[in-house]
């Protein structure tokens, strides 16, 4: 795929994973929405500020009603709450999940009036393990693996290419104080691009990620 020729909508992108996305889309040519609940709070030069709230089902459907030329959407937006009550787990579900439903629902029919496009779903590492500290982001990032092969199938007669990603510990603020191995963005954002251009459907952007997913009985 040329990116010079693309409209990309990414999610959660004023700061992290979603601002990588962002400003190297736009070096490659693209025309870039970048979505944040505070469009202020984009400030990279050659990115299109856009008012989106995930959570919010009026501020997505503006946000599909303002953009009907995106034809790739990088649903980036995700939150880590990592409490045990149920108010925590819900606040992760509300973005991780019914966020991706909420956006995908609004910019499915946008993506096959432009000819099919792209959605991509960043996940994690947790999508196929649990972890005790962290389990309603955990339970969050499988249900929204589960998602996305739900909507690959759906969305595929439309000639929409869904690609879920999968990583560990990623070099952002949301892992400031995890003392780990992380990745970089600049890696995972170069991934999924190849992705996009391979057709791939899946990127598994760090050795323990493909480790993990390996051990799986499916």
């Amino acid at each position: 795929m040329d990116f010079s020729g693309a409209v990309v909508l990414v999610t959660g992108a004023n700061r992290g994973l979603g601002r990588e996305f962002a400003r190297e889309l736009v070096k490659r040519g693209a025309k870039v929405y970048a979505g944040a609940r505070n469009p202020a709070s984009v400030v990279d030069e050659g990115v299109i500020p856009v008012r989106l709230d995930v959570t919010d089902d009026a501020s997505v459907a503006a946000a599909a009603k303002e953009l009907g030329d995106v034809s790739i959407v990088i649903n980036n937006a995700g939150v880590l709450v990592a409490g045990e009550d149920v108010d925590s787990i819900k606040a992760e579900f509300e973005v991780n999940f019914y966020g991706l439903v909420r956006t995908t629902d609004a910019f499915a029919p946008i993506l096959k009036t432009n000819g099919g496009g792209v959605l991509v779903n960043v996940l994690s590492i947790l999508s196929f393990v649990g972890r005790a500290a962290w389990r309603g982001y955990a339970a969050s990032k499988a249900a929204g693996w589960s998602l996305t092969k739900s909507t690959r199938e759906a969305l595929q007669e439309q000639g929409t290419h869904v690609i879920a990603v999968h990583a560990g510990f990623i070099d952002t603020d949301m892992t400031t104080g995890v003392d780990a191995p992380k990745i970089t963005t600049e890696s995972v954002v170069s991934q999924v691009l190849q992705a996009i251009q391979n057709g791939d459907d899946e990127v598994l952007a760090d050795e323990r990620t493909r480790s993990v997913k390996a051990q799986l009985a499916f």
